[in-house]
Order: structure tokens, then C-alpha cells, then sequence
């Protein structure tokens, strides 16, 4: 299994300022011994061509990647037009974003704070997915929601949105167990779809299902431990860490009869 530690779960510090993206950099890389980024846009104070090139330049200098970024303020839907324009134009940002830091998959949130989908809705929900995801493929890379909130939190949701936009760029980044109907079979229903995870840690004393759940669906992506609290967040994360590998560990040594 391979590991993420998404930034978010730095967010306690950042707001502090105590951590920014290269202090998270450093942290991931030599606290947690991690090769790879799961970076929180927020964490990204501009989109600026120089400053971007430098959190490159600082992912390169480290030999690490990005394996998600995890957008917000870019939702897809919103009742009103003027901030479905915003959230638009700053998802076509953020994707150049990706681009430029060379991210293997992004979220952007499906947005709409109702549970039910109206046609208007679900109709310009897939168009805009559509066109991301001919900009991602153009790019290396994948796009699509995550069972976030409003909509996004019914399987159903997910599920017709999926099979409507149809393309191999799109997926979704799967919150284990953050759904608002049908939780318990949530995650089982939309694993095949997950390009990308986050376990929180109100998951960890479940989380041995939840990796045999990828198992079974022959996920390829990481295991992204993310934290929420904003309190002790360098120790809570390592435990998040640790036991999800201590766990995935024995997993696969119980399948070797050891």
C-alpha cells in the first residue's frame, strides 16, 4: 500500500502560522518519511507562476510527487450564477495548478447543498466534469469529486454522475464513511470508482475493512491519512500513519499464513 498525509490535516498550524506548504514538505518527507504530497489548496498562497514553480522546484528537490490535490472554493454547482462563474473560473486555476506541480489527481467538489440533484443541476454538473476531464487527460491526470458534502454524500449521486460523464480521466476521491444515506454501504458502493482515499481518524478502528475493501476492488492509489482536529497534529497524524500501516502490514502477512 502506498501512503499519503494530506495537508489539511496540518490546518490547525497553518491558521497558527506555524506550517506552510514547504514547512509540510519537509514534514512529510523527513518526519513521516514519505515520498509523495497530498496538498490542500489552501495551503497554496498564490497562483502565481514564479511561486508555483518554486513549490515544484521544492517537490523536485526532494525527489517527491503529487499524488492529489484537494480543491476548494471551485465547486461545480451552486444555485447562484455568479458563483458558479467564480467556483468555475477558480477550478480552471487550480487544474493548471495540477499541471504545473504535476498532480496525479484533483478534486473539485461536485457543490449543491441539498441532497437531491434538480435536472439544472445534475446536467451541469456532468458538462463542467466533462470539460475537466479533457483538460486532466491533456494533462496526465485525473479529476472528479469527493463524497465532501451536500450531494456528493448519496451514493446514488455519485454513482449517476459517474456513469454520465463516462471518461477515463474521472473518478472520485473516496472519504471513507462520509456519506449521508446509505452509510453502511456507502464506501462498498463507490470504492470502484476511488482514484484516490482519505481515512480519518474516526475510520482507523475500522480500518482494516476499509483496506480490504480496496483489496477487493483492486484499488492502485494511496492511502491517504487524514486528520481533522487541528490540535496535536503532528503526533495524532503519526498514530493515523502508523496504524494504518501496522494494520495493512498484518493483513498481508496473515495472507502468507504467518
Amino acid at each position: 500500500m502506498k501512503y499519503t498525509i494530506a495537508s489539511f490535516s496540518f490546518h490547525g498550524m497553518l491558521n497558527e502560522g506555524k506550517m506552510d506548504i514547504f514547512g509540510y514538505l519537509e514534514s512529510v518527507k523527513y518526519r513521516y518519511h514519505l515520498n509523495v504530497a497530498d496538498i490542500w489548496n489552501m495551503m497554496l498562497t498564490s497562483f502565481d507562476e514564479d511561486y508555483l514553480k518554486k513549490v515544484r522546484e521544492a517537490l523536485d528537490e526532494k525527489e517527491m510527487y503529487v499524488a492529489n490535490l484537494c480543491v476548494d472554493d471551485a465547486e461545480v454547482w451552486d444555485t447562484d450564477p455568479e458563483a458558479r462563474e467564480r467556483f468555475y473560473q477558480n477550478a480552471l486555476k487550480n487544474l493548471h495548478v495540477a499541471k504545473i506541480l504535476g498532480a496525479q489527481t484533483v478534486r473539485i467538489d461536485m457543490g449543491g447543498k441539498e441532497a437531491e440533484m434538480t435536472d439544472e443541476q445534475f446536467e451541469y454538473t456532468v458538462m463542467r466534469y466533462k470539460e475537466y476531464c479533457e483538460i486532466a487527460q491533456e494533462n496526465g491526470f485525473m479529476v472528479g469529486p469527493e463524497n465532501h458534502w451536500g450531494a456528493s454524500r448519496i451514493p446514488e449521486n455519485i454513482r449517476k454522475v459517474f456513469e454520465a460523464v463516462n471518461h477515463p480521466a474521472f473518478g472520485i476521491l473516496l472519504h471513507f464513511d462520509n456519506w449521508d444515506v446509505d452509510k453502511e454501504n456507502g464506501d462498498l458502493l463507490c470504492a470502484q470508482y476511488a482514484f484516490h482515499t482519505h481515512l480519518a481518524a474516526w475510520v482507523i478502528p475500522d480500518c482494516e475493512e476499509k483496506l480490504k475493501l480496496l483489496q477487493k476492488v483492486g484499488y492502485k492509489g494511496h492511502l491517504g491519512i487524514e486528520h481533522h482536529s487541528g490540535k496535536n497534529e503532528y503526533s495524532q497524524v503519526e498514530w493515523q500513519l502508523a496504524t494504518a500501516r501496522n494494520t495493512w502490514n498484518l493483513m498481508q502477512a496473515a495472507e502468507r499464513g504467518e
